[in-house]
């Protein structure tokens, strides 16, 4: 359904186009105004439906999607400023077009050429009329001998391409699958997907970004080649929808667990959303912007850096983030920055090369028979050296506890940081030069792109980390915007150094927490507190003579070590860089690598055996289930039970209960329950339902001997079967366990792995990490002790209502 969705969207685009088209110039049947509003909204369904594709898949529908949703988002905006008279001059709206158009063209057909080469005819059929409608379209911008009309024909194909789309899937689920039109059947094309298994690029997304920077290049080759007369506010649509589609792109690919194309992307990115500031700038100052020489070597080292170590991973990637290394060099060698042809030329450059790069990512990630990128000599010559050896595997990415969607975001949190403060060490006037440098340097690297790492550190279970990107990127946010901005004026406030010192604290316990994290966190906080010192003295009329400048290149420094020591712990099996992984202070906990306690990911079969060893040998163990996380611990071991009890402090009112996999473990004792109760089990199991039924002789059979006091009270027993397939796995290998909410008594349930323990400590020899809890509710108690009376019953209604039970 994902897929209809999609290729639904895209004709009502075109639909719209087609009308576009149709219609006279001079009395358009859709506004320009209305038309790029209705696009815009399109973009983003678009958009998401391209996002709704699984990681895994490598179908040609992901870069088509978000290729044509960043061309719509730009087109739209423009089309935008024409009919609100931004675009007064008559070229304007041409020269704002024919790049995106230009570009659109290339990507699109890049797009059809695969899908033909590798058996996906409809979408190259799509992408073709797209491409083919980009080029009328672009030729009628530079010829008037060709009409409108061409470009809605072409609009019109797309249009018949989803119509026939939509038969087919309606003939499809009318007869039941009897009635099926070639190329619709979406069920044989998903098995020939599964069948190709892994025959798919490990990032879906990376041939869409590459295409991305298509767009931007493209707009300053124009330019260089001619094409277009000048660099204006009609090329800023087309540069910031890139910038912003690479940074959801740059999110995407940490789910897709590939951590250097992401920090490469979020890079291209800063780089979109600068030159897009640059040709904005002009609109409200008289002259044009200038670019700070050391910052702009600076980006060139971190592009050089990245390229180095993409390398190892991809030659080819590698080699092509060296193009952006000369392309910031001759930024830092060019007065007039993006105005210049020395860019320009460079850009031109880039374009070809994210063509090239692009074409190889989009097939490798459908065909059989892969172009290689030389990832093959690379492993086979760090083979023979001693010293350094890849990191690579399924758990190539996995957090120190249990599970992530996300790869590690921290190599491009600390580039950001980098970038922020070496672009405030160029000097200048506060409220005119320097504001074309801390808007896209700082306010978007340091701040935004921050933000972004920092939730990605948060879903990776890094609180620390996470709050302290988070605070610094909202410090060079407000300072940024405020101080060096414009927004700030000459005078100081009190109530500005008050918010300065409010975030020094903020930062103090960052920095003595980091104390207990390692050594680089702890220089890398205490050294931010030298920017926050200089913010508050310069909002105090304090500041001394050179102060600022050495507090940010100190900052700066620390942060480039932090980014080289985070790319060789995230490339290499052995961090070649000291102080990386080491606490200052060390204690017997979490990441102090001394703890006994074993954190297991519940996803894997083996570390499900592992927990049921643990169990058979004694252990207590904290596991995941259908509802919050339990202790437990196995009823054949008295000494566990008695151990689990310890443990948790139970109180009398709250006992433990007794879990099953299946009523067959409790088939020996059968004659011991009535028949209705027996039924009842047998409907309401497995489910987060437990049953409160009489004590009685049935217990004996689970052998848990003196330890069968802890368990429920003198009169009666809690006792379930859960619907989670590992904890039924888990029960099945070690018999009827024993089970207690996994927190001290009184305190709220345990909703994720790490919470186990933060609260148990080393009281529990194991947890089965399984991330967050499926749901936040317990399960709804049932008293059945009066079942045989016709009476039931509800100690507690959790997430199971009376009616329903």
């Amino acid at each position: 359904l994902g897929q209809v969705y999609q290729l639904f969207v895209l004709p009502t685009g075109s639909l719209l186009l087609a009308v576009h088209f149709y219609s006279s110039p001079r009395a358009p049947r859709i506004p320009s105004t209305a038309l790029g509003v209705l696009l815009l909204l399109l973009s983003a369904l678009l958009a998401y439906a391209g996002i709704r594709r699984s990681l895994r898949s490598s179908s040609l529908l992901v870069p088509l999607c978000l290729t044509l949703s960043a061309f719509w988002s730009g087109y739209g905006v423009i089309l935008i400023l024409e009919g609100q008279g931004a675009l007064p001059d008559p070229g304007d709206a041409r020269d704002a077009l024919v790049p995106g158009l230009a570009t659109l063209t290339l990507a699109l057909l890049l797009v059809a050429l695969v899908g033909f080469l590798c058996g996906e005819p409809l979408l190259a059929l799509v992408a073709a009329a797209l491409s083919l409608a980009g080029a009328h379209e672009l030729a009628l911008h530079c010829s008037s001998s060709l009409g409108p009309s061409a470009v809605a024909c072409s609009h019109l194909l797309v249009c018949l391409v989803g119509g026939y789309f939509a038969l087919g899937r309606t003939l499809y689920f009318l007869t039941k699958g009897k009635v099926v039109l070639p190329g619709t059947d979406l069920a044989e094309k998903k098995a020939r997907e599964q069948a190709r298994g892994s025959a798919g690029s490990t990032n879906a997304f990376a041939a869409a970004g590459l295409l991305l920077n298509l767009l931007s290049a493209g707009v300053f080759g124009c330019k260089l080649l001619g094409v277009t007369h000048r660099l204006f506010l009609g090329h800023v649509p087309w540069l910031w929808a890139a910038g912003t589609y690479q940074i959801g792109i740059c999110v995407l690919s940490y789910r897709a667990m590939d951590v250097l194309m992401a920090t490469a992307f979020g890079f291209t990115s800063i780089l979109k959303f600068a030159g897009g500031y640059s040709l904005l700038y002009p609109t409200w100052q008289p002259e044009e912007p200038s670019f700070p020489t050391p910052f702009l070597v600076v980006f060139s080292i971190l592009f050089a850096v990245l390229a180095l170590f993409l390398s190892l991973q991809s030659p080819v990637d590698g080699l092509y983030l060296l193009v952006f290394v000369a392309y910031c060099i001759a930024l830092a060698c060019s007065p007039r920055g993006f105005f210049a042809g020395g860019p320009q030329g460079v850009a031109v450059a880039i374009f070809v090369s994210s063509a090239l790069v692009a074409l190889i990512h989009l097939y490798n990630g459908r065909a059989r028979a892969k172009i290689s990128l030389g990832k093959g000599a690379v492993k086979a010559l760090l083979a023979r050296s001693s010293l350094l050896k890849l990191r690579e595997g399924p758990d190539l990415h996995t957090p120190y506890l249990g599970y992530s969607k996300y790869a590690d975001a921290e190599v491009l949190a600390y580039a950001c940081s980098v970038l922020a403060s070496f672009a405030l060490t160029a000097t200048g006037d506060p409220q005119a030069p320097l504001a074309t440098v801390v808007i896209p340097w700082v306010v978007v690297a340091g701040g935004i792109l921050k933000l972004l790492c920092g939730s990605v550190a948060f879903a990776r279970g890094k609180t620390l980390e996470s709050s302290a990107f988070i605070l610094y990127s909202v410090m060079w946010i407000i300072w940024g915007l405020t101080r060096y901005g414009g927004l700030y004026g000459t005078a100081r406030s009190f109530h500005a150094a008050v918010g300065i010192v409010a975030f020094m604290l903020f930062n103090s316990f960052i920095v003595f927490c980091s104390l207990f994290l390692n050594m680089a966190w702890f220089f890398y906080s205490l050294t931010f507190m030298l920017i926050a010192v200089s913010f508050l003295l310069d909002a105090i009329h304090a500041l001394p003579a050179g102060y600022d400048i050495a507090a940010t290149l100190i900052f700066g420094l620390v942060s480039f070590y932090c980014f080289l020591a985070a790319l060789s712990s995230s490339t290499f099996e052995d961090c070649c860089f000291p102080s990386m992984g080491r606490p200052m202070v060390q204690l017997s906990g979490v990441g102090a690598g001394t703890t006994k306690c074993l954190h297991l990911p519940a996803r894997k079969a083996s570390s499900v055996k592992r927990i049921a060893d643990i169990l058979r040998n004694g252990g207590t163990c904290g596991i995941p289930t259908d509802t919050v996380y339990v202790l437990v611990a196995a009823c054949s071991r008295p000494d566990a039970v008695e151990k689990a009890h310890r443990s948790k402090r139970q109180a009398q009112d709250r006992p433990m209960s007794l879990w099953i996999s299946s009523l067959k473990q409790l088939e020996p004792a059968k004659h011991l329950f009535s028949p209705l109760l027996w039924d009842f089990m047998e409907a309401a199991w497995p489910s987060p339902i437990s049953l409160v039924i009489p004590r009685g002789e049935w217990v004996d059979f689970l052998g848990m001997k003196d330890s069968a006091k802890y368990v429920g009270t003198p009169q009666s027993v809690a006792i379930r079967i859960p619907d989670c397939s590992v904890t039924t796995h888990l029960i099945d290998l070690v018999g009827p366990i024993v089970v207690t909410s996994a927190n001290p008594t009184g305190e709220a349930d345990t909703t994720h792995h790490n919470q186990v323990y933060a609260k148990l400590g080393d009281k529990v020899d194991a947890v089965l990490c399984g991330g967050p809890s499926p749901e936040n509710i317990a399960s709804t108690v049932v008293d059945c002790t009066k079942i045989d009376s016709g009476n039931i019953g509800f100690f507690r209604v959790g997430i199971i209502p009376k009616s329903q039970v």
